[in-house]
């Protein structure tokens, strides 16, 4: 059997965290034009809403087809397949001249955005093995952490020069970089012989036997619920940011910063406390953090009528390190229940996640965003929900869990 080839792990930390940064580009980078498109197009906030809801649905959907995909075909071809789609997807986004048109194009951007992410995962599985892996996982992690921090900042400086295309136009020529970047500097890992047929059955059949586990579903509902506390603000931020913290287009790193600087910090504790502190007892200390984040939320939002920095973001940033306390450590729980499946077993807890997050973008945002009092009650509603699961999981299961060593590389990836 023919040997994978291996990059030095330096070049490929940068070609994978810059593949997976395009994900989240494509979520963040436009909502500084929220107000321009929605003008120009016709489309009030419930319909712009949907422009995230129809990409992230599309992108659940292939989540659960591109690892299989470069398990059949290899590495380099699915994610330069992927790539090209999202070009073509961009200039389309780009072009459009109605609200329709757009959204077509965004669920092609949906539909090809998550080779960067997944396939970026397998190449690592491909090359290295054990803590040299969750080493190299977690500095990709880290870069493509600060992508949803980036991104809504490079959308306002664009908008402050063009109009909104100028985004996707941008997007294209992000992603055409990255073609050119990957056919220079990434050979293939998954030779032939290490490939395996593409058949439908065996592979619906094996997600079908996890999805038959109660406690996957507990697991998995626990994190994703409770990350949809944050999510409800991550969608509802032109709203957030424009309407109820009154900044400009190119003020949105006083949302996303803060968010992700919580979120950093809370994996870098978590990684800290592996071998020190039990997976339940951190993992409580998470959901304590969420929910003292909530009631703050909300009692700022009862006693305070004009949002006001850093005040109306702190208790944001405090949930985004209790969710980064939490879902390693959920993670990880449903990857050891699976040894032989842990593919399949990530891409369905990613795929309950996305679904999640379609509904809160597409539903509960439009409806929610109009003040802040209705967005920190619907938080607390998930961070509450989220909590109930864990809750039911630590009754149902006596079972002590591990706190991994690289928690960066399993933290939630729909920012």
């Amino acid at each position: 059997m023919t040997e994978p080839v291996r990059p030095s792990n330096r070049r490929l930390a940068l070609i994978l965290g810059g593949l997976a940064m395009f994900g989240p580009f494509s979520i963040d980078t436009i909502f500084p034009a929220f107000p321009q498109i929605g003008a120009e197009l016709g489309a009030d906030k419930m319909a712009m809403q949907q422009t995230i809801s129809v990409y992230l649905l599309a992108y659940a959907a292939m989540s659960l087809v591109h690892g299989p995909l470069s398990d059949a075909l290899g590495r380099r071809p699915v994610i330069l397949a992927g790539l090209v789609v999202f070009v073509l997807a961009s200039v389309g986004c780009a072009l459009s001249t109605s609200l329709p048109m757009l959204l077509w194009f965004r669920a092609l951007q949906g539909f090809s955005a998550g080779v960067g992410l997944i396939v970026g995962r397998a190449v690592i599985r491909d090359v290295l093995h054990g803590h040299d892996a969750q080493r190299l996982m977690s500095q990709v992690s880290m870069i493509f952490g600060i992508a949803p921090a980036v991104a809504p900042i490079i959308g306002g400086w664009l908008l402050g020069w063009q109009r909104w295309p100028g985004i996707f136009w941008f997007l294209a020529v992000f992603a055409v970089g990255l073609v050119a970047v990957v056919w220079r500097g990434l050979p293939e890992t998954h030779p032939p012989a290490s490939r395996l047929p593409l058949e439908a059955r065996p592979l619906l059949r094996g997600y079908a036997s996890i999805l038959r586990r109660p406690r996957f579903l507990r697991l998995t509902l626990a994190g994703a619920l409770n990350f949809g506390a944050l999510f409800l603000y991550i969608a509802s931020a032109p709203a957030f940011v424009i309407d109820q913290l009154g900044l400009g287009e190119r003020d949105f790193g006083w949302f996303f910063i803060p968010m992700i600087g919580g979120m950093m910090l809370g994996a870098f504790v978590s990684g800290r406390a592996a071998g020190r502190i039990e997976g339940q007892h951190l993992a409580n200390i998470g959901f304590a953090c969420c929910g003292a984040a909530t009631l703050v939320n909300i009692g700022y939002n009862l006693l305070v009528a004009d949002h006001a920095l850093p005040w109306a973001v702190l208790p944001i940033s405090l949930n985004a390190f209790g969710i980064a306390l939490v879902f390693p450590i959920v993670t990880l729980a449903i990857l050891d229940m699976y040894p032989y499946q842990r593919g399949s077993a990530s891409s369905l807890q990613a795929f309950v996640g996305l679904l999640v997050n379609v509904v809160i973008a597409g539903v509960l945002s439009p409806s929610l965003s109009h003040d802040g009092l209705s967005l920190a009650l619907g938080a607390a509603f998930f961070t509450l929900a989220g909590w109930l699961f864990w809750r039911w999981e630590n009754l149902a299961t006596r079972r002590t869990l591990r706190v991994p060593k690289s928690p960066a590389g399993m933290e939630p990836t729909e920012l």
